[in-house]
């Protein structure tokens, strides 16, 4: 299994789940991808433990118990998916220019890096990462890793020019079945997708979604489904792509899981 050994700014570089139960959470995941959990402490609360998952020794991700002063009151557990930056603090004051909101933060994580929560002027959100001692995932691509984001949005030309002017991303939009599918890019690759919320997707909020990679769609949607998820798309084939589903954890969160069809795919 490739290990990453540094993660370039304008990237994806880590997954949170933000769990109402989060001893629930870390049982559905480590039987889903079977992951290993290794909890931290950041404060003396009960709940005040990051869950840090691992596969194979390789960092893919983290969770913790959903805090009252959550930015979104009510809402259901969620992963939050971050991107590298260089200065966050920079990147923070580009986002109240472009017209984003700055949720939380710029603040320091310990000695592991500084962050910021943001949300996009379409409603998604998403958090900025500036790492010191924790660069981020330490293996993708790979199955029980990150293979994608996707950003569902409802205003895409909106979408394009935010995060062009954020993170230097540049678009490349193809039609894929009967709706308009776009490629962001930076200097490292393909770094992401987007598409634009659909009207028989009435009350999905806008949102960045990661895809989780398996080895077989259909079995691991089989194995979610009786470990309590949720299939709101049944397994379907990309063409060229791969075979991928839309799933709902117990508590509520969303993510992909996909087969990529050809090594490589998802970088």
């Amino acid at each position: 299994m490739p290990t990453l050994t540094a993660i370039a700014p304008g990237t994806f570089c880590w997954l949170e789940l933000a769990a109402h139960d989060p001893a629930a959470a870390r049982r559905f995941y480590t039987e889903m991808f079977g992951w290993t959990a290794f909890d931290t402490r950041f404060g003396p609360g009960e709940n005040d433990i990051y869950t840090i998952y691992r596969l194979d020794g390789q960092d893919v991700g983290a969770s913790y118990a959903m805090q009252a002063e959550h930015p979104v009151p009510g809402a259901p557990s969620s992963w939050m998916s971050y991107v590298a930056v260089e200065k966050v603090d920079d990147a923070a004051a580009r986002v109240r220019d472009l017209g984003g909101t700055v949720l939380g933060g710029p603040l320091d994580v310990m000695d592991v890096g500084r962050m910021a929560m943001v949300r996009d002027p379409g409603g998604a959100t998403l958090a900025l990462w500036e790492a010191r001692k924790h660069a981020g995932i330490g293996v993708r691509g790979e199955p029980g890793s990150l293979g994608w984001n996707e950003l569902a949005t409802p205003d895409t030309a909106q979408a394009q020019a935010f995060y062009r002017g954020l993170f230097g991303w540049e678009p490349q939009t193809t039609q894929m079945g009967d709706q308009e599918y776009t490629v962001f890019s930076g200097p490292s690759g393909m770094v992401g997708g987007m598409y634009a919320l659909r009207p028989e997707m009435a009350g999905m909020p806008p949102c960045w979604l990661p895809y989780f990679v398996v080895s077989d769609t259909d079995a691991a949607a089989e194995k979610a489904r009786s470990l309590g998820a949720t299939i709101h798309m049944e397994p379907d084939d990309i063409p060229t792509i791969g075979r991928f589903a839309l799933l709902q954890d117990p508590q509520g969160a969303m993510f992909y899981i996909i087969r990529f069809e050809m090594p490589g795919s998802s970088s």
